[in-house]
């Protein structure tokens, strides 16, 4: 089958069990891994960006050759990129400087005009932090002012839950047979886990959030407040699960050392999330994440060091 485009190649990702992890582990349960990091921008957050912009477009609220801009840690800039080239839409991405060179290269190189923000005092090189989140956010809310353009707004659009309650939600459970009986997954906007939770939920899942341990952590794009999160608002969850910098990295390099997958820090906390409720509250069930991007993104980063 030949596609109209790449954006129609932002779906359909494999599930893969991670019998190496569990066996080397000795795991009592099983671990299924949605490899989104084979999508077109190597992320998860394809997914969205296709929702955000054709949504946008439906309603008329993207008008034809409109600049867009959003803030990112280069993963939703990257499906934004790729879907705004296509389109024939200018698109700006508002970046933290503390976020992974390979990012910014990337979207440059997919036509994006690429603003780096300079970090708050007191930030570290490769961590974001909550003030740092702000000032990007003020800068993208100026240039979208500026420019009349479209904020794609990853954290408000309902485009971003959607796309994986009516996607990733549906595959996970189409091509387990039905057998998830959790997933889990690490907090960034909140919109893989809100929609596949939304999916999942109703047919018995037990769906939980990935938090970091403390507020400077190394996983880029994620570890928010859950009650600052507009798509997590009055979402009713199993729980949550607690991972460090540390057992995300470790989690990382596991996969790629055992499974051949090589995924980016937050594939590797939610496969240390997974771990987590395979000893504990889960144990004996089969746990479903999502890998979220991938490693080439973090070569700059001491992930593989």
């Amino acid at each position: 089958m030949v596609l109209p485009s790449v954006i129609d190649a932002m779906s359909g990702t494999p599930l893969v069990e991670l019998s190496r992890v569990r066996d080397e582990l000795h795991l009592d349960g099983r671990i299924l891994a949605k490899l989104d990091y084979l999508l077109p921008g190597f992320s998860k957050k394809d997914r969205a960006a296709r929702a955000i912009i054709e949504g946008a477009r439906a309603s008329g609220e993207l008008q034809a050759g409109q600049t867009v801009v959003e803030l990112t840690s280069g993963n939703m800039g990257t499906g934004l990129a790729i879907v705004c080239a296509v389109l024939g839409h200018p698109f700006v991405a508002v970046m933290s400087e503390g976020n992974s060179e390979e990012r910014a290269r990337m979207m440059r190189a997919l036509g994006a005009d690429v603003v780096l923000v300079p970090q708050a005092p007191g930030s570290l090189k490769g961590e974001v932090s909550g003030e740092d989140l702000k000032l990007v956010d003020q800068s993208a809310e100026k240039i979208t002012e500026e420019r009349g353009a479209y904020r794609a707004d990853q954290f408000e659009r309902v485009g971003n839950p959607l796309a994986h309650e009516t996607g990733t939600g549906p595959e996970i459970w189409e091509q387990s047979g039905g057998e998830i009986t959790a997933f889990c997954d690490f907090i960034g906007s909140g919109g893989t886990l809100a929609g596949v939770a939304r999916y999942l939920s109703p047919k018995g899942v037990r769906c939980y959030a990935i938090d970091p341990d403390k507020p400077d952590h190394p996983i880029q794009g994620g570890g928010y407040s859950m009650q600052d999160l507009t798509h997590l608002k009055d979402m009713s969850l199993a729980g949550s699960v607690t991972v460090s910098g540390r057992d995300a990295k470790e989690a990382a390099r596991l996969l790629a050392r055992t499974e051949g997958i090589f995924g980016g820090f937050s594939a590797g906390a939610n496969l240390a999330g997974a771990i987590q409720l395979l000893t504990g509250v889960e144990q004996g069930g089969t746990v479903a994440i999502v890998m979220c991007d991938s490693g080439l993104k973090y070569l700059s980063t001491d992930l593989w060091d």
